[in-house]
């Protein structure tokens, strides 16, 4: 069992999942403890039986002041009063007996009508006479074959234990063990230890509120026993420990079972809160792993995309990433074949033209090799200078950030620096045009980097010139068309082959038949195709189609080669 509980565990109770079902469950627990601590239904009911006591305790001291008359059949007589008569004096009662100031509490009188009025209540009854005496206790009722019984604690009690410390503990906590300490006084002692009988015999009805060592609260309050407003007693009610606890106890004790039902039910509901979000991370973090391991040629990172939450935005990225970098791992293989395959020419004349070198007879052989040495040399050069360019150029892209370019600005630059270029080979004295078309002196503006997109556009006027008759013009064209701005550069050559539309941007092709082989790296538009990608827009080519029909295809006559740049505008 021990192997499938560590599985079980493992597949379901992730570090997330406890979390989840932690924070879940505390907080509950937190309310529950709040509930149980700071309820106000212990309160309530202590309130309610401190104003149930002062209402009996009226009630019963009324009863015993009543029950407490003057015996008139009996006369008494004081020696030492008739001997201190006058003549014509009389003798008779006090005022005091005869207005009722001094009565006798009975306790024939009054044990059964506190017995009668005290049972049925579950509550403890004390009579304190003037000095504070203890006069009567309900404890000490005995009736007609009654046995008085006490508790006795055993010899020799153990003291609790841990266990039972941290529940008594716990107990006085919830019972605000801030309130005083309950003490039992002995029958020998006065009874205004109390501070409620000590008001009572001030003739002023008082309450309190204690706890036991168990915890339990006890509520007494006092009476005064008086009549015709001369308080004779106290009269002391008080609960009996635990009845007010065992109620309050019976409230938690239900407060508990709702919250352990509640606590199962959020447990069940976090499992499987934490499996819509543990499960599927798990996943996807098992595919970002496959595909730093690359265990197969190409691994997909779980589809989660669907989903409209924080997951389906995180799986979507990885996807994305994950296909950006398959893509940028195909483009870095399929450049170093074709940068492995376009050294390789070279690299293979030069070495035969240098084997053959030494065995060349005539001056005449040895300055054609040495010619071609020479081409394979430049060419080379011109292939790692290119080469290099365009492997730093992506990296470069991601590194610099992005800044407002205005293409207006731009193309005026870059088409003057072209009409500056002296005449030469690949020039043909071929002028440059640039015209703008709609929009205003700020609708020419994106984001992007200048110096790159420079290097676009003069390589696409390079490309133009050298395809153009000599004394020809190349037209530089720039208009805004809604969101995008659009660029094109017009010749007037001989346009491209059907076949070469497709190929023409591909790295390290070139087609130009009237010139020599070598000549060209094929990286100029490559590399402006990757520059205008990296911003977000599109390049083509195409031929400018005339209204006259070639004879020879049945097609209309071209014109010249158009490329076309469009890039989102600001």
């Amino acid at each position: 069992m021990q192997p499938a509980w560590k599985l079980f565990t493992a597949l379901t109770f992730s570090s997330l999942t406890r979390r989840i079902v932690f924070l879940n469950v505390a907080g509950l627990l937190a309310l529950v403890v709040g509930i149980l601590y700071l309820t106000q239904f212990r309160a309530g009911l202590i309130d309610a039986r401190v104003h149930s006591l002062l209402v009996q305790g009226e009630i019963i001291s009324g009863a015993i002041a009543s029950s407490a008359t003057v015996d008139t059949d009996t006369i008494t007589i004081d020696p030492q009063r008739l001997l201190e008569l006058q003549a014509g004096e009389s003798y008779g009662p006090s005022d005091d007996v005869l207005f009722g100031y001094e009565f006798p509490l009975n306790p024939e009188q009054v044990a059964p009508l506190l017995r009668r009025l005290v049972t049925p209540t579950n509550t403890r009854a004390r009579i304190y006479d003037r000095e504070g005496t203890l006069f009567m206790d309900s404890r000490t009722f005995l009736g007609r074959g009654d046995v008085l019984r006490y508790d006795l604690p055993p010899p020799a009690a153990e003291k609790p234990g841990a266990i039972g410390r941290t529940v008594g503990e716990v107990r006085r906590w919830l019972g605000r063990g801030d309130l005083p300490r309950y003490r039992e006084l002995g029958p020998e002692e006065n009874g205004k230890a109390y501070p409620e009988i000590a008001q009572a015999l001030a003739g002023q009805k008082a309450s309190f509120v204690r706890i036991d060592d168990r915890g339990n609260a006890i509520v007494s309050v006092a009476i005064p026993i008086q009549r015709s407003r001369v308080v004779r007693g106290a009269l002391l009610l008080s609960t009996q420990g635990g009845d007010i606890d065992q109620i309050v106890e019976a409230e938690r004790l239900a407060i508990l079972k709702v919250s352990l039902i509640a606590a199962s039910i959020m447990f069940v509901l976090s499992l499987l809160l934490a499996g819509t979000i543990a499960g599927p991370v798990r996943r996807l973090a098992d595919g970002a792993e496959r595909v730093r391991r690359r265990i197969k040629s190409r691994v997909e990172i779980p589809d989660f995309t669907g989903r409209r939450d924080e997951i389906g935005h995180l799986s979507g990225a990885l996807r994305d990433m994950t296909n950006a970098l398959y893509s940028r791992i195909e483009a870095i293989e399929s450049f170093a074949a074709d940068v492995a395959h376009e050294l390789k020419n070279p690299l293979t004349s030069l070495r035969s033209a240098v084997e053959t070198l030494p065995r060349a007879k005539s001056p005449e052989s040895q300055a054609r090799l040495l010619a071609v040495i020479e081409h394979d040399v430049k060419r080379l050069d011109r292939l790692i200078s290119d080469i290099s360019d365009a492997s730093r150029l992506d990296a470069e892209l991601q590194r610099n950030d992005s800044a407002t370019v205005d293409l207006r600005r731009l193309l005026t630059t870059v088409v003057a620096v072209a009409n500056e270029v002296k005449r030469g080979k690949g020039v043909n004295g071929v002028r440059v045009s640039l015209a703008f078309e709609g929009g205003g002196p700020r609708s020419f503006q994106i984001s992007g980097n200048d110096s790159r997109l420079g290097q676009v556009v003069h390589n696409l006027i390079d490309n133009a010139r050298s395809f153009s008759p000599e004394g020809g013009t190349v037209r530089v064209t720039c208009r805004r068309r809604d969101k995008e701005l659009e660029i094109t550069v017009d010749d007037d050559g001989p346009g491209i082959g059907p076949d070469a539309l497709d190929k023409i941007f591909q790295r390290f092709y070139t087609d130009r038949p009237d010139q020599g082989f070598g000549q060209n790296s094929g990286l100029g538009l490559s590399i402006s195709k990757q520059i205008v990608e990296a911003h977000a827009g599109r390049i083509w080519a195409e031929n400018r189609l005339g209204q006259e029909i070639d004879p020879d295809t049945g097609t209309p006559l071209v014109l010249g080669a158009r490329f076309v740049v469009r890039l989102p505008a600001m």
